[in-house]
Formats: C-alpha cells, sequence, structure tokens
C-alpha cells in the first residue's frame, strides 16, 4: 500500500499542470476542471429538458420507435437533429465530469473525514448514469440499440442467481414485446430519477452547491454542444433485426465501452472490475490516513452574540444555530457539528468578535481555530512587525498565505515582509488589514487560492468579497485601497505570489509614510 500516496501525488501534480494550461487558456474563474460538479449538472439539466421534448415524440411501441426516432431528421431548420445531438453528446459530457470530478476529489485526499458522506453518495451515481444511458440506446431500437440490448442481457445472464436467462427475450423476431419495450422506457426513464435523488443526497452536506457553471461557461458548454450536434449529428442504424447479426457499427465509446471490453475478455471478469471498482472506491474513505485530521472549530458561549454569520459562511453546514443557554434570553448560539466541520477557520473569519482591535489582553472569540486561534496570530503579528522595526525596516510588508495555496515562505525570507500562513484564506477577519496597517505596516499582501480552487469551495470567495465591503465582516472603506494587494495563487504559484508581491512593494514606495503606530493605540481602546 505504501505506493498509493506516491501516486496520488504523482497525479495530483500532474492534474495542477494540466489546470494551469486551462487557466491560461480560460482563466482560473472558467476553468472547466475546476467546475466539474456543476458542468455534470448542466448536462443532467439538459438531458432531462431534450428528454421530455424527445419522449413527446417518441413511440413507446417496438414497431414504431425507430421510426419515430428516424422521422427527427424531417423536422425543419435542423431542429430535430439539433435535439437528438444534444442529448446524446449530453449523457457523453455528464458521464466524463462525473470521471473527472471523481479523480480530482481523490488527487486531492478529499475522500475521507467530513466529505466522506460526499464520496459515498457520489461513487454510485456513476453506475446510475451509465444505466440510463445504455438503455437510452435501446429505445431507438436500431441495430446497435439491438446490440447493446443482447450484450446487456448477456452480461447480466453471468450472475448465477437469475432463474431464467434475460438473452431468452431475443431468440427470434416476435419475441421482443411492447411489454419488454416498456421495460427499456423505465430504465431509461426511472433510474434517471432515482439519479436525481442521488444528486440531492450528494449534496446534502455542503451549502451553496453550484448546480450550473459560470454563466460564460455555460453559454461555451452548450454552444460547443450544439455545433457538434450539428456538425457530427447522431444517426440512426438500420431497424433492429434479430434474425441478423449487427455489423459495422458505430459505437459511442464513452458510454458503450463496457460491451467491447466483456467480448475482448469475459462476461465474468467485467463483472469482477465493475464489483471490484466500486468496492475499492467505496473503501477508499475507511483505509488508515497519512495524517490527522485538522481539530474542529470551537464556539465560546460568552462571546457569541448569535449573528449567524459563521452559520451562513461555512461551506459544510457544520454549524447549526441553537437557544443560547447562558442568561441572553431570546439569543442563539452557534454549536459545530464536529463531524463536518473542515478546520477551515472560515467561521473565525466572519465573526464579529474576531477583530483584533478588541483591547484586551487574550483575544477571545466567539468561534475560533485551536491550531491558529485570532489570539496567537495577532501576537504573532505584533511580534513579527516588532522584530523587521529592530532590524531597521521601518515599513515592512504583511503576507497573509493560505496552506492550500501558494506557500509564502520564500516572502517570509524577505528582509522587509512578514508572511502568515492561514488554515485558509477565509479565516483572516478583515479587520486585521487595517491592523497591521496602524501597527507600523507599509501594505498587506492578501493571497487567496485560485478562483474555483479553494481547498474549502468558499474561502477564496468569502475573502474577495469581505474585502470589496459586499460581505460581513466587510473591510473599512477608509483603509487605503493603494496599501493592499490581493492575489490569486494556488499551489505553484508562488512566482504569481512574487509578482504581485513586487508590485505592492514599489507601489507602496511611491506612497507617503502611513499613519503611525500611536495611533494604534488610540484605535484599540476605541474599539474596547
Amino acid at each position: 500500500m505504501q505506493h498509493f500516496p506516491s501516486l496520488r501525488q504523482r497525479g495530483l501534480k500532474a492534474w495542477r499542470a494540466i489546470e494551469a494550461l486551462f487557466d491560461s487558456a480560460f482563466g482560473s474563474g472558467l476553468n472547466p476542471l475546476r467546475h466539474l460538479g456543476a458542468i455534470g449538472f448542466l448536462a443532467f439539466w439538459l438531458l432531462a429538458a431534450s428528454g421530455v421534448v424527445l419522449y413527446t415524440l417518441f413511440d413507446t411501441s417496438v414497431a414504431g420507435a425507430w421510426k419515430s426516432i428516424e422521422a427527427l431528421e424531417a423536422v425543419p431548420l435542423g431542429l430535430g437533429r439539433l435535439l437528438r445531438g444534444l442529448h446524446r453528446y449530453s449523457a457523453d459530457l455528464m458521464v466524463l465530469a462525473m470521471g473527472l470530478h471523481l479523480l480530482r476529489e481523490w488527487l486531492h485526499g478529499h475522500e475521507r473525514g467530513f466529505r466522506r458522506f460526499s464520496w459515498l453518495t457520489g461513487v454510485p451515481l456513476i453506475g446510475f448514469a451509465f444505466v440510463t444511458a445504455i438503455g437510452g440506446f435501446w429505445l431507438n431500437w436500431d441495430r446497435l440499440g439491438q446490440f447493446s440490448a443482447i450484450a446487456s442481457a448477456e452480461w447480466i445472464d453471468a450472475l448465477p442467481f437469475l432463474p431464467t436467462p434475460m438473452a431468452r427475450n431475443f431468440l427470434g423476431s416476435g419475441a421482443v414485446s411492447d411489454r419488454l419495450f416498456s421495460l427499456f422506457v423505465f430504465v431509461h426513464i426511472g433510474v434517471p430519477l432515482l439519479l436525481l435523488f442521488g444528486l440531492w443526497f450528494h449534496i446534502q452536506r455542503m451549502t451553496r452547491v453550484a448546480v450550473l457553471p459560470p454563466r460564460a461557461l455555460l453559454a461555451g458548454t452548450v454552444g460547443v454542444l450544439a455545433v457538434l450536434a450539428l456538425a457530427q449529428p447522431v444517426l440512426s442504424h438500420a431497424p433492429a433485426a434479430l434474425a441478423r447479426v449487427p455489423s459495422d457499427l458505430r459505437l459511442d465509446w464513452v458510454l458503450l465501452f463496457v460491451h467491447p471490453l466483456t467480448d475482448a475478455t469475459s462476461p465474468a471478469f467485467v463483472w469482477a472490475l465493475a464489483l471490484g471498482a466500486l468496492l475499492g472506491l467505496l473503501a477508499l474513505p475507511f483505509l488508515p490516513a497519512r495524517r490527522p485530521r485538522a481539530p474542529v472549530a470551537v464556539v465560546d458561549p460568552a462571546n457569541c452574540n448569535g449573528c449567524r454569520r459563521c452559520f451562513v459562511d461555512c461551506p459544510y453546514a457544520a454549524v447549526a444555530m441553537v437557544p443560547h443557554p447562558g442568561p441572553r434570553s431570546g439569543r442563539e448560539l452557534a454549536q459545530v457539528d464536529a463531524a463536518l466541520c473542515a478546520g477551515c477557520g472560515i467561521c473565525a473569519g466572519a465573526c464579529p468578535s474576531s477583530t483584533p482591535f478588541r483591547s484586551i489582553s487574550e483575544l477571545v472569540t466567539g468561534i475560533d481555530m485551536p491550531q491558529l486561534p485570532v489570539s496567537a496570530l495577532r501576537a504573532r503579528l505584533r511580534a513579527a512587525l516588532a522584530a523587521k522595526r529592530a532590524a531597521g525596516t521601518e515599513r515592512p510588508l504583511v503576507v497573509f498565505g493560505c496552506d492550500h495555496g501558494a506557500a509564502c515562505a520564500g516572502a517570509a525570507g524577505s528582509a522587509d515582509t512578514a508572511a502568515f500562513s492561514l488554515l485558509c484564506a477565509g479565516q483572516l477577519p478583515p479587520s486585521f488589514v487595517e491592523y497591521a496597517l496602524r501597527d507600523g505596516a507599509a501594505g498587506v499582501l492578501i493571497a487567496a487560492c485560485r478562483e474555483g480552487g479553494c481547498e474549502f469551495r468558499q474561502g477564496e470567495r468569502w475573502t474577495v468579497e469581505r474585502l470589496q465591503g459586499l460581505r460581513e465582516p466587510h473591510l473599512r472603506a477608509g483603509v487605503p485601497a493603494e496599501r493592499l494587494e490581493l492575489v490569486h495563487a494556488g499551489p505553484g504559484d508562488e512566482s504569481r505570489l512574487a509578482l504581485a508581491l513586487a508590485r505592492l512593494r514599489e507601489r507602496v514606495r511611491a506612497l507617503a509614510p502611513a499613519e503611525p503606530e500611536p495611533r494604534l493605540v488610540a484605535r484599540e481602546v476605541a474599539h474596547g
């Protein structure tokens, strides 16, 4: 088992290299590899919408099925061809997006801990997607549908507990009845309903789940599918004829690869492969962890005023609001579910009591992270700035980075820079920017992960919105914008962080000196 960590690490390195190429082409905010879940949902919605229209035009009888599908070619302006192509290529897209999404989550180590539920409910959905996709080929009832139906029946017949072989339903030209065809319809329509329920269940422990990608990416994806549907139309084979063996088939290798794989090996081998893969993926969250789980957030009832900001900002619904047990009648108290908490600290960054301006020696906040409390961050910030000044740097720079983004250790090695790596950029209360400036910093650089690349889903987004004054707690409007720099720098983007730091350094050198430190003391008392 020792080779698995290195395999994952090599795979993650390769994945990030590919992501970087897509970032260069599309920008990180529109990188499709950063929106695989949302693209999968988009494909499902396209399948559902086009499927409803197709069903209204479809003859659900054996004799009329092929003719009703073939009649789509006669629809004016190529709309029938567009509809059919969108339906087929959306199915391909959904399966590909789900597979890549699963791969990405595994490479990032997202199969255990607070993400275990999402992993265990997501893995079976790929099986549902294949079942409903393969069943769709049967409904056309052309030579390809015939081949797929018989191959599927023979594969299922390899199971030892079936009383009668399913392949018997395809022995003669009159064997396929409308009753059997109704079963085909159920497979293709009933299973997607189970898939929809599974998708709903899959996202239950996450907040603000994107079920559609950003508008530009959505429009581009639909446009590509539409062009593909018209340029490479989905055409029927000849009508099914059970007396003949289908040949010269145009296989959809994304959805139907299981059939040639079965022909090349054996039904038993493919069953063993499929069940082994399923059981292996479901077992991954229960394997020994490489590192201990991060401590979870802790609530201090005496400092929690029930403002609900941590509840609103938590990406994994780990914070609930309950009646305050103390003398504060009518107020609420935040309560953390340890099984759901990601240990990201986003809740601490949202808490109004996390301001460093509070004039108490031991800063205790309403909700905080025990491994890096806000009080420790304030103490480290003041000590680092004092050390820089003692070393002769009167106006040092401050960098707040992220443990899961670009490493800021290089910035810490600069004589004029004090760097601090947080659990997530979203852990930083915006008031720390003003606090650092009033304590003598010439400028502050905040390094968040790439857009759509936050390890904890929403930390990067909340950081940006807080700094822009769009989300509470927000950065005060009086903080000089020219002394603040925000950069999106993910793992491996150290050069990007260095360039942002150089821009900030050049900009603040041209500015007048910031307000002296005594103003900090007055401000701190005023906030007390």
